[in-house]
């Protein structure tokens, strides 16, 4: 009935769930009394014969016991909501951060449209448990107890059959319970599955029009909508079936504690006042039970939810490796990877097996190999979003691992085969890395060949560029990656082919705007194209995760090995 970690989140607001508690309480002592005036009153005016101006103290406290009741009820939905927000603003802030800090590679292994379901959907699904289930549950044990203990002082033989019979609405709601949990988690995994394949779709859209398949995935869509559709009907017809059972228990064991209490009335071995304060405190002793199995689908709905948000925050973060020290800015970089391994927990083949190499400052080093060499690899390694399984990368002599992550990323300019643009100005994009002056940014763009297009935009810098930059070309969105580059004035360029893809004009600019980024820097290329490789300083030829050859382009073509072979495939497909 309870999930241990949503308790915990709410244990761990202790005050605020203790406020809930003692409001609970005195709900339920209010609702004794309410009983205890009213029962009194009825009692004095038509069968005793008294003039309500007779009893007016007893209505006076009567109408203020309703309306300390209604405000009590009140506030505590309020503080149960505020419990509810509270926790769940904490965890989608602890789910975001977790997800930032396990890095894009962790983080691509999961679906991209449930991420931002579970970050939605999914948080919002935790409300009805800590705002409704929850706090139900508290009044569930607090007020029937309070009643039941003035029942058992006026007739022990109706306390007891309320004693007796209260377990059966627990008991048919866990048992109807357990098959709605496994159908709430069926009806999750259906509504995170097809917000995965709706982004999907979405994002594979302009794919699916030139395969003239958009029609087939919309017939896919609808029929995923109706799997959900039906699961969801299943859920609630457990829901109304539990409500039903709950409803016709507590309602039969009302009628039986009024029959005992009608009998005793009648062979006056009760008075009326007994009797009807006995009566009118019956259903108030099971509506608790009642609302609870109501909040019930409720709560499991967030259970379902919990399990996969708790599943992503187990999921371990990359640690830091040891004390974090600070990286003073650096006016050059050298690097070396010595004997360094990794391997992907997906695979569990090494992408890195043994790796040496050593790249002097203002070097200038292309990185190729086929597909699954582990290019990609040495550059996540070095952006450290991934550390290494075994061997150690230094920086000028230092490990890489002891230096602070914010201090290392600022010596490092990525450029991106397909850098990202996010929705805002063009400036704001260009500047992304920190605050800059309108000049700064202007200059850098003029550097990397962008102000010329930039200008011809309909607001200049201050033109909004959708998300993703899809308003712009292939070639804009590369020149104003390259003018993050010249803005952050970086000492290590980390380069993944930037003129793949690209037409003519855009790569000749491109590759004149890079020039003049390398000047004085140290280079990594990650080459997917052999064409800008010949102008390296040196070359990295990596096969299955192994360096099998390093030297300038002459010198490896002479040697006829996999660089050579590497040559002639791309050669043989021009």
């Amino acid at each position: 009935m309870l999930h241990k970690q949503l308790l915990a989140e709410a244990i761990s607001k202790s005050r605020l769930l203790a406020l809930i508690t003692a409001v609970n309480s005195c709900c339920g002592l209010l609702t004794v009394l309410q009983a205890y005036y009213l029962a009194l009153s009825i009692n004095a005016v038509f069968l005793e014969g008294a003039a309500v101006s007779a009893i007016t103290n007893w209505l006076a406290i009567l109408a203020a016991v309703i309306l300390c009741r209604s405000i009590v009820v009140w506030w505590g939905d309020i503080l149960a909501h505020r419990l509810a927000l509270t926790i769940q603003t904490e965890l989608r802030q602890r789910l975001l951060q977790h997800l930032l800090a396990l890095g894009p590679v962790m983080v691509s292994r999961q679906p991209s449209g449930s991420m931002v379901n579970l970050l939605t959907e999914g948080i919002e699904n935790l409300e009805p448990y800590f705002a409704r289930y929850l706090p139900q549950i508290i009044t569930s044990a607090l007020i029937p107890l309070f009643i039941l203990l003035f029942v058992f002082y006026q007739d022990m033989i109706a306390a007891l059959l309320l004693l007796l019979t209260a377990p059966l609405i627990p008991f048919f709601m866990v048992l109807i319970g357990k098959a709605a949990e496994k159908l709430n988690k069926k009806q999750w995994e259906k509504l995170s599955y097809l917000s995965s394949h709706f982004l999907d779709v979405l994002q594979g859209l302009t794919t699916l029009k030139v395969f003239g398949r958009s029609k087939e995935q919309a017939a896919v869509i609808a029929r995923m909508s109706d799997d959900f559709r039906d699961t969801t009907l299943q859920v609630l017809r457990v829901a109304f079936l539990s409500a039903l059972a709950l409803e016709l228990i507590a309602t039969i064991s009302t009628a039986l504690v009024a029959v005992t209490v009608g009998l005793k009335l009648l062979f006056g071995d009760l008075v009326f006042t007994q009797a009807f304060f006995v009566l009118l405190l019956a259903p108030e002793y099971y509506l608790p039970l009642r609302l609870l199995g109501t909040h019930f689908h409720a709560g499991m709905a967030g259970a379902a939810a919990a399990e996969q948000i708790y599943r992503i925050l187990a999921i371990p973060v990359l640690s830091a490796g040891g004390p974090q020290e600070p990286f003073p800015r650096q006016s050059s970089i050298s690097l070396s990877f010595d004997s360094v391994s990794y391997s992907y927990q997906t695979s569990g083949e090494w992408a890195l097996k043994g790796l040496e190499f050593a790249i002097r400052s203002g070097e200038r080093v292309a990185v190729v190999g086929e597909s699954g060499a582990g290019k990609t690899t040495i550059a996540n390694l070095l952006l450290r979003f991934i550390r290494p399984n075994a061997g150690a990368i230094k920086i000028n002599d230092r490990l890489l691992d002891e230096l602070s992550c914010e201090d290392w990323l600022r010596h490092v300019a990525y450029v991106p085969q397909a850098p990202h643009l996010f929705s805002g100005t063009i400036a704001d994009n260009i500047a992304f890395g920190g605050s800059y002056s309108r000049e700064a940014i202007a200059e850098a763009a003029k550097q990397a060949g962008a102000h010329a297009f930039i200008e011809q935009l309909p607001q200049g810098y201050q033109t909004i560029v959708g998300e993703g930059g899809r308003s712009l070309s292939g070639g804009e969105r590369q020149r104003l990656a390259i003018a993050r580059a010249f803005l952050l004035d970086a000492p290590l360029i980390l380069l993944d082919e930037a003129t793949a893809s690209l037409d003519p004009y855009s790569e000749n600019v491109i590759s004149i705007a890079l020039e003049k980024l390398f000047q004085g820097r140290t280079v990594i290329i990650i080459a997917h194209r052999l064409s800008t490789i010949s102008r390296a300083d040196r070359i990295i030829v990596l096969e299955q995760g192994e360096v099998a050859e390093i030297g300038k382009h002459d010198e490896l073509i002479k040697r006829d090995g996999v660089y050579s072979r590497l040559v002639t495939a791309f050669r043989g497909v021009q």
